[in-house]
Protein backbone atom coordinates (compact mmCIF):
# COMPACT_ATOMS: atom_id res chain seq x y z
CA UNK A 1 0.00 0.00 0.00
CA UNK A 2 1.29 3.66 -0.90
CA UNK A 3 2.73 5.84 2.19
CA UNK A 4 -0.14 8.40 1.56
CA UNK A 5 -2.80 6.00 1.44
CA UNK A 6 -1.90 4.04 4.59
CA UNK A 7 -1.74 7.43 6.31
CA UNK A 8 -5.18 8.87 5.54
CA UNK A 9 -6.69 5.18 6.15
CA UNK A 10 -4.52 4.69 9.79
CA UNK A 11 -3.58 8.69 10.53
CA UNK A 12 -6.47 11.12 9.43
CA UNK A 13 -9.85 9.20 7.91
CA UNK A 14 -10.11 8.31 11.89
CA UNK A 15 -9.96 11.50 13.34
CA UNK A 16 -12.27 13.50 10.88
CA UNK A 17 -15.45 14.11 11.11
CA UNK A 18 -18.45 12.42 9.39
CA UNK A 19 -19.51 15.78 8.62
CA UNK A 20 -15.96 16.58 7.41
CA UNK A 21 -15.63 13.56 5.12
CA UNK A 22 -18.87 14.66 3.34
CA UNK A 23 -17.87 18.32 2.76
CA UNK A 24 -14.89 16.35 1.27
CA UNK A 25 -16.46 13.91 -0.58
CA UNK A 26 -18.66 17.14 -1.81
CA UNK A 27 -15.79 19.08 -3.09
CA UNK A 28 -13.81 16.45 -4.47
CA UNK A 29 -16.78 15.45 -6.29
CA UNK A 30 -17.87 18.89 -7.49
CA UNK A 31 -14.00 19.65 -8.43
CA UNK A 32 -15.08 22.89 -5.60
CA UNK A 33 -12.03 25.58 -6.76
CA UNK A 34 -12.13 26.15 -2.86
CA UNK A 35 -10.47 22.66 -2.59
CA UNK A 36 -6.63 24.05 -2.85
CA UNK A 37 -3.32 22.56 -3.54
CA UNK A 38 -0.26 23.49 -2.03
CA UNK A 39 -1.57 25.40 0.74
CA UNK A 40 -3.34 24.80 4.10
CA UNK A 41 -5.54 28.23 3.60
CA UNK A 42 -6.60 30.86 1.57
CA UNK A 43 -5.39 33.65 2.90
CA UNK A 44 -2.13 31.74 4.30
CA UNK A 45 -1.76 31.28 8.14
CA UNK A 46 0.42 34.36 8.26
CA UNK A 47 -0.59 36.07 12.05
CA UNK A 48 -1.55 39.19 10.43
CA UNK A 49 -4.34 37.33 8.42
CA UNK A 50 -5.63 34.76 11.71
CA UNK A 51 -8.96 36.19 12.07
CA UNK A 52 -9.85 36.81 8.53
CA UNK A 53 -12.30 34.49 7.03
CA UNK A 54 -11.37 31.20 4.67
CA UNK A 55 -11.75 31.05 0.74
CA UNK A 56 -10.03 28.26 0.04
CA UNK A 57 -8.07 25.27 2.05
CA UNK A 58 -6.30 21.65 1.72
CA UNK A 59 -8.32 18.45 2.08
CA UNK A 60 -7.69 18.44 5.78
CA UNK A 61 -8.16 22.16 6.18
CA UNK A 62 -11.18 22.19 4.40
CA UNK A 63 -12.61 18.90 6.11
CA UNK A 64 -12.78 21.48 9.29
CA UNK A 65 -13.87 24.51 7.31
CA UNK A 66 -16.76 22.95 5.57
CA UNK A 67 -17.43 20.25 8.48
CA UNK A 68 -16.52 21.72 11.23
CA UNK A 69 -18.44 24.70 10.57
CA UNK A 70 -14.68 26.81 10.85
CA UNK A 71 -14.89 30.16 9.86
CA UNK A 72 -11.16 31.92 10.05
CA UNK A 73 -7.87 31.44 8.89
CA UNK A 74 -7.00 31.18 12.78
CA UNK A 75 -9.36 27.82 13.47
CA UNK A 76 -8.79 26.49 10.06
CA UNK A 77 -4.60 26.26 10.80
CA UNK A 78 -5.31 25.12 14.41
CA UNK A 79 -7.63 22.26 13.54
CA UNK A 80 -4.98 21.25 10.75
CA UNK A 81 -2.10 21.37 13.60
CA UNK A 82 -4.21 19.40 15.72
CA UNK A 83 -5.48 16.19 13.26
CA UNK A 84 -1.12 15.94 11.73
CA UNK A 85 -0.47 15.77 15.53
CA UNK A 86 -2.88 13.38 16.10
CA UNK A 87 -2.31 11.17 12.56
CA UNK A 88 1.40 11.51 13.35
CA UNK A 89 0.39 9.75 17.20
CA UNK A 90 -1.76 7.45 15.50
CA UNK A 91 0.99 6.14 13.02
CA UNK A 92 3.71 6.38 15.91
CA UNK A 93 6.25 7.76 13.94
CA UNK A 94 7.11 11.93 13.89
CA UNK A 95 5.60 13.93 10.79
CA UNK A 96 4.24 10.56 9.00
CA UNK A 97 1.30 13.18 8.11
CA UNK A 98 3.67 14.53 5.01
CA UNK A 99 2.93 11.30 3.64
CA UNK A 100 0.01 12.29 2.50
CA UNK A 101 0.26 16.03 2.38
CA UNK A 102 3.16 15.57 -0.14
CA UNK A 103 1.21 13.13 -2.29
CA UNK A 104 -1.63 15.78 -1.85
CA UNK A 105 -0.02 18.97 -3.10
CA UNK A 106 2.09 17.38 -5.18
CA UNK A 107 -0.11 14.98 -7.33
CA UNK A 108 -1.99 15.96 -10.52
CA UNK A 109 -5.29 17.32 -9.71
CA UNK A 110 -7.38 14.75 -11.56
CA UNK A 111 -5.66 11.78 -10.17
CA UNK A 112 -6.22 13.27 -6.45
CA UNK A 113 -9.28 13.93 -6.76
CA UNK A 114 -10.03 10.51 -7.90
CA UNK A 115 -7.56 8.55 -5.47
CA UNK A 116 -9.06 10.70 -2.31
CA UNK A 117 -12.55 10.58 -3.50
CA UNK A 118 -12.61 6.51 -3.46
CA UNK A 119 -10.10 6.80 0.43
CA UNK A 120 -13.29 9.18 1.04
CA UNK A 121 -16.06 6.85 0.44
CA UNK A 122 -14.03 3.82 1.76
CA UNK A 123 -13.70 5.70 5.12
CA UNK A 124 -17.24 7.07 5.17
CA UNK A 125 -18.43 3.06 4.16
CA UNK A 126 -16.61 1.83 7.32
CA UNK A 127 -18.71 4.56 9.38
CA UNK A 128 -21.16 3.03 11.42
CA UNK A 129 -24.33 3.96 10.12
CA UNK A 130 -26.62 6.79 12.39
CA UNK A 131 -29.59 5.29 14.10
CA UNK A 132 -32.53 7.33 13.29
CA UNK A 133 -33.97 9.07 16.38
CA UNK A 134 -37.44 7.73 17.35
CA UNK A 135 -40.07 9.88 18.81
CA UNK A 136 -40.78 10.17 22.36
CA UNK A 137 -44.36 8.54 22.22
CA UNK A 138 -43.18 5.65 20.21
CA UNK A 139 -40.67 4.72 23.06
CA UNK A 140 -43.63 5.70 25.67
CA UNK A 141 -45.79 2.94 24.02
CA UNK A 142 -43.08 0.37 24.12
CA UNK A 143 -42.18 0.25 27.50
CA UNK A 144 -44.86 -0.12 30.01
CA UNK A 145 -45.32 1.86 32.56
CA UNK A 146 -45.48 1.33 36.65
CA UNK A 147 -49.38 1.92 36.23
CA UNK A 148 -49.81 -0.52 33.51
CA UNK A 149 -47.65 -3.08 35.70
CA UNK A 150 -49.75 -2.95 39.00
CA UNK A 151 -52.94 -2.96 37.14
CA UNK A 152 -51.56 -6.19 34.96
CA UNK A 153 -50.48 -7.64 38.76
CA UNK A 154 -54.31 -6.99 40.55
Amino acid sequence: MESWRLVWREGFAPVISTAGLRALREALQADDLRLTQGSTTTPPPLMCVQDWPVEAACALGFCGWQGEDLETVGQVEEFFARVCFEADQRLGEPAACRWFLNWFDDTPRDVMRQELLNEVNLALAERPPIQGIVPLMETRKEQPSENNNEAAAA
